[in-house]
């Protein structure tokens, strides 16, 4: 693909994204959960039809998908690249400050999820921690490999290593949050200790959005498996 070519699908992108309906319609799915035309109406505050005219330019695009499923569609983020993009948009967004002080509302900024794996405060904590005892090293590209060591701890929670690796995504990389201006724990390996922590109910959900609590159990694991301390 040359030049002319990419500067053109990325200007269509774009513009996809620059309504504020449709704006909401997507920042609405970074929770990782599909929604229907309907619910996803209500979000951008528009009418159904508009938002059906809405959610096309968006699948033309690429950014959402949608599944059929008896007589509703669902509609969800197109994959974990369209993640990443609308987070760091979020970071242009914000006004830049001499010293960053994080406006995000607490539970939000504790932990959320985005897309298919873990952000905030917990996030960003589990990451550093991962890296102090050696268990994330540095590659290319803002990517991260599992030291042998990091291995065994992972396939303790019953994360197979090298089925994530054979996946078409990243296997792990440095995404940054943007609550917290700093990186947590995305790709391949983001989605599986996100999809184990919740299993283990180390975190549970809120009734609607993005916000995850951590638990009782997910700080006493938390601290026993990774001497991690999560304030309540």
């Amino acid at each position: 693909m040359d030049a002319e070519t990419v500067d053109a699908s990325v200007s269509k992108i774009a513009s996809a994204i620059a309504e504020p309906a449709r704006t909401r319609m997507l920042y609405c799915l970074l929770d990782g959960r599909a929604r229907t035309s309907t619910e996803l109406a209500v979000v951008a505050d528009v009418n159904p039809a508009t938002a059906s005219a809405h959610l096309s330019r968006l699948k033309e695009q690429r950014l959402v998908k949608v599944l059929a499923q008896g007589k509703h569609r669902y509609y969800s983020l197109e994959g974990a690249s369209v993640a990443a993009a609308l987070e760091a948009l979020s970071i242009v967004a914000g006004r830049p400050t001499a010293r960053y002080t994080p406006s995000t509302p607490i539970h939000l900024r504790m932990a959320r999820t985005c897309y298919d794996h873990l952000a905030g405060a917990v996030a960003v904590s589990l990451h550093d921690r991962f890296k102090a005892l050696g268990w994330l090293q540095p590659a290319a590209d803002n990517q991260y490999e599992v030291s042998a060591d990091g291995e065994r701890a992972l396939i303790s929670l019953g994360i197979d290593i090298e089925a994530m690796r054979r996946l078409r995504r990243r296997f792990a990389s440095a995404c940054l949050d943007w609550s917290e201006r700093q990186p947590h724990i995305g790709g391949a390996l983001g989605a599986a200790l996100l999809s184990v922590a919740l299993e283990r109910k180390w975190l549970v959900r809120h009734l609607d959005g993005r916000a995850v609590r951590v638990t009782t159990r997910g700080r006493q694991e938390l601290k026993r498996r990774f001497d991690l301390d999560i304030a309540t």
